[in-house]
């Protein structure tokens, strides 16, 4: 009895309520919300409340914003961060971080996200350090160098997530020569806890899949938001892709942990399980997107999993205990880098690139998904993914790795898929079984995370600037509103005083947004910008 209550308070502190507490909603990252005010019924009704203009337009608004009690705590592509009030976008408090000038920081300066804990606002930067800034004042508490941007070039983009007394955070760099690593500190002092290397060195397990010293410059970098169980005490982030990219030939082996899921204990860091999803990537298939903790039923056997719309086309489910493989189904339909995955995991059909030859594969190596999360609807039972389908031509070349440069190893040419075109849309599946159950086309593709509540609506974004809802169990277009820009960011929704809200990012920017010209010629071109924009249903007599 008390192990059902608890897989029941567990399913419940997935989901969010009044407030949006974590990147992904929850340290589950559902994406999903139980509030209803707005809903399929209503919704066509829903009206811009408030939007508020950040002044940072560089890179656009990739973020997701963080609510707790009424307070929006939103972060943009030059490491500034606002505190506004979450009924009115009254300004709080900023923060602005002093970049260093004139060097080329890692991938950029973009930034997707903050976490919030212990009185504490958390902020990775463009040149890889980690701050914490006062809640309510908005003046910084700590700083910590996680480790040099100049000999790694990596930096961090992606949100931090609180786990206990801790802050954890990963880091870009998969396309460059380095180690990638994932590094908790703790959150009151910014003293470091502890480091899980995701290429181990010699002496620890995994190292034998690493010839020589290749593991020094594997790459492996965790880029993107991890999820914590507190009941199994675990941590699990998705790794990315090893170096380098589509030539494997210096690094023959699996190349442990890249391209992996890892579990790790949130106290120590040490590994409990891993499961590599690509063994010796020559694709640039990384592993390293969100990490759905859901209990779902597989083959009439409910699970505690953890599941990963990854990059190569395939949903991939776990036992989020244990580590062991329960299935693999795809969500796009072009995908010709394996011809399959058997039942216990293993890849069939792998097309390895060979030196100076060009071949085709699907999808492209933007993902048949990018970094933009999915929804997990535990009302109805479904999975919501933005799909891509797009193939790429690829070179593989022996080009010399440099630490802390790029070192992919060849060259990608986004091609159609054969006998069709490049398309996007969002779908709707069955996590059980992976049966589609609905399908939306869209104009181009979806680079905006998904948004589900038990409204029965999903939200979402495209690149023309249409903020939209969909009838979470049609797919039916109910609602959109045009905000200007394009949306690369992921939109939450959460409640003031019983007035539920629904916010957006709005402002086109990151690698593969700048790419989308020449992919979507025939669409509009995204514009850029730096906008919140908050929608609500009308107030009562007004």
């Amino acid at each position: 009895m008390y192990r059902a209550l608890l897989a029941l308070s567990l399913q419940a502190a997935a989901q969010t309520g009044a407030d949006w507490p974590s990147y992904g909603g929850t340290h589950a990252a559902w994406r999903y919300s139980t509030l209803d005010q707005i809903n399929a019924s209503n919704v066509a009704k829903l009206t811009p409340a408030w939007a508020f203009q950040t002044g940072d337009a560089e890179n656009g608004l990739q973020a997701t914003l963080i609510v707790i009690n009424g307070v929006i705590y939103l972060s943009t592509s030059n490491n500034w961060v606002m505190a506004l009030d979450g009924a009115s976008g009254q300004v709080i408090w900023e923060y602005r971080y002093n970049l260093p000038q004139g060097r080329r920081l890692g991938y950029g300066k973009q930034n997707r996200g903050v976490a919030v804990g212990h009185g504490l606002v958390f902020m990775g930067t463009a040149d890889n350090h980690l701050v914490a800034i006062d809640q309510k004042t908005g003046v910084e508490s700590w700083r910590v160098n996680v480790a040099d941007y100049r000999q790694c070039g990596c930096n961090i983009t992606a949100a931090p997530i609180v786990v206990k007394d801790l802050v954890v955070t990963g880091g870009t760099g998969g396309d460059s020569a380095h180690r990638g690593m994932l590094t908790a500190f703790h959150a009151k002092t910014g003293r470091l806890a502890w480091r899980f290397y995701v290429t181990p060195g010699p002496g620890e397990k995994g190292n034998e899949t690493w010839p020589g010293d290749s593991w020094k410059l594997g790459g492996g970098a965790p880029w993107m938001t991890g999820s914590f169980d507190p009941a199994l005490n675990l941590i699990y982030w998705g790794t990315g892709n090893a170096s380098s990219d589509v030539n494997g030939a210096k690094r023959q082996g699996d190349n442990l942990y890249t391209a992996s899921i890892v579990a790790l204990d949130a106290d120590t860091g040490k590994l409990k399980w891993h499961y590599q999803v690509v063994p010796h990537d020559v694709w640039d298939f990384d592993a390293a997107y969100e990490m759905i903790l859901a209990d779902v039923s597989i083959k009439g056997r409910m699970r505690k999993t953890v599941m990963l719309p990854a990059k190569g086309g395939y949903v991939y489910t776990l036992d989020r205990v244990t580590g062991e493989f329960l299935s693999a189904w795809k969500f796009a339909k072009n995908v010709t880098w394996v011809s399959g995955i058997t039942e216990n995991g293993k890849l069939v059909g792998r097309r390895e690139p060979e030196l100076n030859k060009p071949i085709t594969v699907c999808p492209s190596v933007s993902g048949a998904k990018s970094w933009n999360q999915a929804a997990w609807s535990p009302r109805q039972g479904l999975l919501y993914v933005p799909v891509h389908e797009m193939c790429n031509e690829l070179i593989s070349r022996d080009d010399p790795a440099t630490e802390g440069q790029v070192s992919t190893g060849g060259t990608w040419r986004i091609v159609s898929p054969e006998g069709g075109k490049a398309e996007g849309y969002i779908a709707a599946f069955d996590a059980s079984t992976g049966e589609r159950k609905w399908t939306k086309p869209v104009a181009s593709w979806i680079l905006a995370s998904m948004l589900a509540t038990a409204g029965d609506l999903v939200f979402s974004g495209d690149p023309e600037g249409n903020f939209f809802a969909l009838d979470a169990r049609t797919g039916a277009r109910l609602w959109s509103f045009s905000t200007g820009g394009g949306h690369r960011g992921s939109a939450v929704t959460y409640s003031i005083k019983g007035r539920q809200y629904v916010a957006t990012p709005s402002g086109w920017g990151s690698i593969a947004g700048a790419a989308h010209s020449a992919r979507w010629p025939d669409t509009p071109r995204p514009r850029a910008g730096s906008t919140l924009f908050v929608f609500a249903l009308p107030e009562v007599g007004k």
